[in-house]
């Protein structure tokens, strides 16, 4: 009988270090969570600022004549683009 009291204890005592150590990993989740939260929104500030900063950027290397054929065909492209939103814009205000 005392190797069978013996045997629930120690499966008492194995849950309750199991329950323990759940209780830890999910705290440890929950800050690991937090924190890729926090560094997704910083990251999705830098990608805006990048964005922002971007056309300056090209423009600057523009007028330095740094952009190369390839670079210069993707400029134009998003010019284009920038050029094409902007009259849709202007037919709408129109209407």
């Amino acid at each position: 009988m005392t190797s069978l009291q013996q045997q629930i204890n120690q499966l008492k005592l194995q849950v309750r270090q199991l329950v323990t150590q759940h209780v830890k990993l999910q705290k440890e989740t929950s800050r690991l969570q937090l924190e890729l939260d926090k560094k997704e929104k910083q990251l999705a500030a830098k990608d805006l600022q990048l964005s922002q900063l971007q056309p300056h950027a090209d423009a600057v290397r523009l007028e330095a004549g740094l952009l190369h054929d390839d670079e210069k065909k993707e400029l134009t492209k998003r010019i284009d683009a920038y050029i094409k939103e902007i009259d849709q814009c202007l037919a709408l205000l129109n209407q």
